[in-house]
């Protein structure tokens, strides 16, 4: 009964929005058609669970008055004009509370300078790529933004480029090719590549470089090339169904290299596209579908449930989604304010851990240092692990990651009900 009930709030809330004055206003962005739109709908749905599941509990406390959150949605569609164009229509709303989502690189770097201007808080979510939040950091010829309103909720470039890199010279490889697509989030991942290669001791020699544009089917020049040096394993970072063509490519040209990337490689439309020839793709994840936590069980449960399927289409950007709405939702209780600046005072000082189903989080940001971007980035290394392509889904690489997942919810429930105790005690 409470998972059909939670089913129907949730699909109400495409309907047209409320007139209520007393509401928290938020905007969910990102591609919810194009290339991209298997990570957009996901974060976009795991987001509208989390409304539902708050909406249901009567809303946000603020300031001792419950206020549902209302919606409002746009789609990007995945191109940086049409991103621009929906965060200038965002920044011109005097009520609105925060945005939660964006996923392609090109976006946050076109859009959210206009957020920005105007002091509206945001949170990325699930876009990883390192320049998303640079961009506001020092450089060399000038200083850093002072005061960022903008946030990230997703395991950034740098910290999957070392991932994929420790993981090749763990199976061993010395000699790896790196494609890349030639969006920002592309070149942008080559560069963490590069410098994670280096970072670790050079113990990966790179025998060629090769991208391929939005679009591109056929991968085998870029795949020959990489044959013909001697590369052991493809280090890859791209975006959409040209994954799937980098990996139906392998077995054209007969080349039996793994195939080694950003968290990307879990998206269904690689998955589906690329079949059997994906099985034993890797690339780190913030959250496996194959479920280790009893929080996480029910999360998906749910999902399934709502939006009737059987798979999420983008684990990870279901999940970001989903606890980005609860840290949301506890920065606005803790202001006692809808107001946006606020609320982004609130979230560099989270004072109550945040339940969610991929962590609970412990002071995720703190106050912003340009010359720091991790100030206003929640995920540390320890937040990621490593996924695997397994016929038609993505597994634990290492299923000790999913044993210590399950352990830590545990030791997290123990130590909440003893702090329950103390605080009876009182």
């Amino acid at each position: 009964m409470k998972k059909t009930l939670l089913a129907t709030l949730v699909l109400g809330l495409f309907a047209a929005p409320s007139f209520a004055a007393d509401v928290v206003k938020i905007a969910l962005t990102g591609p919810f058609s194009g290339g991209s739109a298997p990570m957009g709908t996901s974060m976009r749905d795991g987001a509208k669970l989390a409304i539902a599941e708050i909406n249901a509990a009567g809303g946000i406390d603020v300031a001792g008055k419950k206020m549902p959150i209302e919606i409002i949605e746009r789609d990007d569609e995945g191109k940086n004009e049409r991103g621009a164009l929906v965060a200038q229509e965002l920044a011109s709303m005097e009520d609105l509370s925060g945005v939660i989502g964006t996923v392609n690189t090109g976006i946050a770097l076109s859009g959210d300078k206009h957020l920005q201007e105007k002091g509206i808080t945001k949170i990325i979510t699930p876009a990883a790529g390192s320049a998303s939040m640079t961009q506001w950091a020092n450089k060399a010829d000038k200083p850093g933004v002072p005061n960022l309103s903008i946030f990230r909720f997703a395991a950034h470039d740098g910290i999957q480029a070392a991932m994929v890199v420790e993981s090749a010279i763990k199976q061993k490889f010395t000699k790896v090719a790196i494609l890349h697509d030639a969006t920002n989030y592309g070149v942008s991942g080559r560069d963490d590549l590069l410098a994670q290669i280096k970072a670790q001791g050079d113990k990966l020699h790179v025998v060629a470089t090769e991208k391929f544009n939005v679009g591109d089917k056929d991968m085998t020049a870029q795949l020959l090339s990489a044959k013909a040096a001697g590369a052991q394993a493809i280090l890859i970072w791209g975006i959409g169904p040209e994954l799937a063509a980098v990996a139906n490519g392998l077995a054209k040209v007969e080349m039996k290299t793994p195939l080694i990337g950003g968290w990307t490689l879990s998206m269904s439309n690689f998955i589906d596209n690329a079949g059997k020839n994906g099985n034993g793709a890797l690339m780190p994840q913030t959250f496996i579908e194959e479920a280790a936590s009893t929080r996480a069980k029910s999360f998906i449960n749910g999902y399934y449930k709502t939006y009737n399927v059987t798979r999420i289409p983008s684990p990870v950007s279901a999940a970001q989604g989903y606890d980005a709405v609860y840290l949301f939702a506890a920065a606005v209780k803790q202001a006692k304010s809808t107001n946006t600046v606020k609320i982004k005072e609130a979230l560099e000082d989270l004072q109550e851990p945040v339940k969610g189903v991929i962590a609970t989080w412990k002071h995720p940001f703190s106050k912003w240092d340009p010359a720091n971007v991790q100030t206003h980035e929640a995920f540390r290394r320890e937040n990621a692990v490593m996924g695997m392509v397994s016929d038609g889904r993505v597994v634990f690489a290492d299923k000790a990651d999913m044993k210590r997942e399950a352990k830590e919810e545990k030791k997290d429930e123990k130590k909440g009900a003893k702090q329950g105790d103390k605080k009876s005690a009182k």
